[in-house]
């Protein structure tokens, strides 16, 4: 069941009979005449990079404010009925029976949402996207903490959690695919919900989890999984993004334009103060802070921007296949999908956001509302060492993929120190660069190194 919070917003301004009636998901005339409209919005609040959507842009209220303005001018009471869901396919099964009208999910999500809208006669369109990772950094592999377990070639014939339809999902199919691993067949795949994956985990009934943002970060943050694979070495992008029933964008485009104004709002604060947005989310979700900031900060795996990028579009044209595969959709018309045209009357003549850039190591200190970048992770280890660190973030060495520092597998190679978020990945650089005596060393041995 969704956690559900309708908020109400100011009273229509005209008289009785000069109230339109409403045609949105739900209009009703008060006994004064007055109209009002509510707004279903399904969102997933701890699927976090998708929080200008959803989690964070509620907490802001923005969206109240663009509605309340407009009720102003037509003389509607607008309300909105925001909806929590765990995963994006309720989403789909409430939009597609005319319950919700507006919905934030991953890129695979989508394409389901895509597909069932158009069976269903309710059919869909994404009109924006809240975080992206142009590698794929928003998915990982993790496993148990003390799991023997250093590679992706070693899960065959293991038992590994997953949601199947998901874009973790994807990742692992993709994943064990180039590791020579039968996907169908090569293990034993356990279709779960995330928090029943990582308690199978943890009670060892699984060998290891492929789940979505902010899972993995959470259980490694908490000592309860390591890293195994990092969803950015398959160097294809993924992203999450909202989609609208066309039905109440036809009838209610001011309303989407609302919700897209409010978005782009909440993406310019999260980008301007992402401690405090990181904060605000972790009050929200439950989920710490850190773990937040991990995927959502001034370094995060998530960049935030609204643009229906070309390179995610094709991307999501690449997905197709896996989910044919997996017999969960047929074809897909990925270009009748895409409807960039509420977004552009949204964003006209404002400037693009910056295209995401590559990470740098960043320190958070306790009660700094601030963060510090540096230049390299020697010089992160050498500033936290003896300070009062709340959290240290550095970026892989190869795929870019921001990582907790102290859980990160270190290698020191001359005067530098690389930082990865797996095992495997270490393994590589070293076997890579064997002349130059790089060598796999502990967190603590490469603060001393660093100082």
């Amino acid at each position: 069941m969704p956690t559900t919070r309708t908020k109400a917003l100011a009273p229509a301004a005209l008289a009785l009979l000069l109230a339109p009636l409403a045609t949105a998901c739900s209009g009703s005339a008060g006994a004064a005449g007055s109209t009002t409209v509510t707004v279903t919005v399904g969102y997933q609040s701890k699927t976090i990079n998708t929080v200008t959507a959803g989690t964070l842009l509620r907490s802001l209220g923005y969206f109240e404010e663009e509605l309340a303005a407009r009720g102003k001018k037509d003389g509607i009471t607008y309300e909105v009925d925001w909806q929590d869901y765990a995963t994006g396919a309720p989403i789909t099964a409430q939009m597609t029976a005319g319950k919700i009208d507006i919905g934030s999910m991953g890129d695979f999500p989508l394409l389901i949402n895509a597909v069932r809208g158009k069976e269903l006669k309710q059919p869909t369109h994404l009109v924006s996207v809240t975080g992206y990772n142009l590698r794929g950094g928003l998915n990982t592999v993790v496993t148990a903490p003390d799991s023997k377990l250093e590679s992706l070639a070693d899960l065959r014939g293991k038992k590994v959690s997953t949601s199947v339809g998901s874009a973790a999902d994807g990742t692992l199919v993709r994943a064990l695919r180039r590791a020579g691993i039968d996907p169908s067949g090569g293990i034993e795949k356990l279709n779960q919900q995330p928090s029943v994956g990582a308690s199978a985990l943890q009670a060892g009934s699984v060998d290891a989890l492929s789940q979505f943002v902010a899972w993995p970060g959470q259980l490694a943050y908490e000592g309860r999984a390591k890293a195994l694979y990092d969803g950015a070495e398959l160097n294809l992008p993924t992203f999450h993004g909202v989609t609208v029933r066309e039905k109440f964008a036809k009838e209610r485009a001011g309303v989407l334009d609302d919700f897209l104004r409010a978005q782009r709002r909440a993406t310019d604060h999260l980008r301007a103060e992402p401690v405090a947005a990181a904060e605000s989310v972790a009050k929200e979700t439950g989920l710490p802070a850190e773990v937040v900031y991990l995927y959502n900060g001034a370094n995060g795996i998530a960049t935030f921007d609204p643009a229906l990028r070309p390179e995610l579009i094709d991307a999501l044209k690449q997905d197709v296949p896996v989910l044919k595969d997996a017999k969960l959709v047929g074809d897909v018309d990925v270009d009748a999908f895409v409807d960039p045209e509420p977004l552009a009357r949204v964003a006209a003549g404002t400037a693009e956001y910056p295209r995401a850039v590559a990470a740098r190591p960043e320190l958070w200190l306790k009660g700094q509302a601030r963060t510090q970048s540096f230049d390299s992770p020697r010089e992160l280890l050498k500033a936290a060492r003896g300070a009062d660190v709340r959290a240290a973030y550095v970026p892989d060495a190869v795929t870019g993929t921001l990582w907790f520092a102290d859980k990160a597998v270190w290698v020191a190679e001359g005067p530098e120190l690389r930082a990865f978020v797996t095992p495997a990945g270490a393994k590589a650089y070293v076997a890579a660069h064997q002349g130059s005596g790089a060598r796999i060393v502990s967190f603590a041995e490469a603060g001393t190194l660093a100082s």
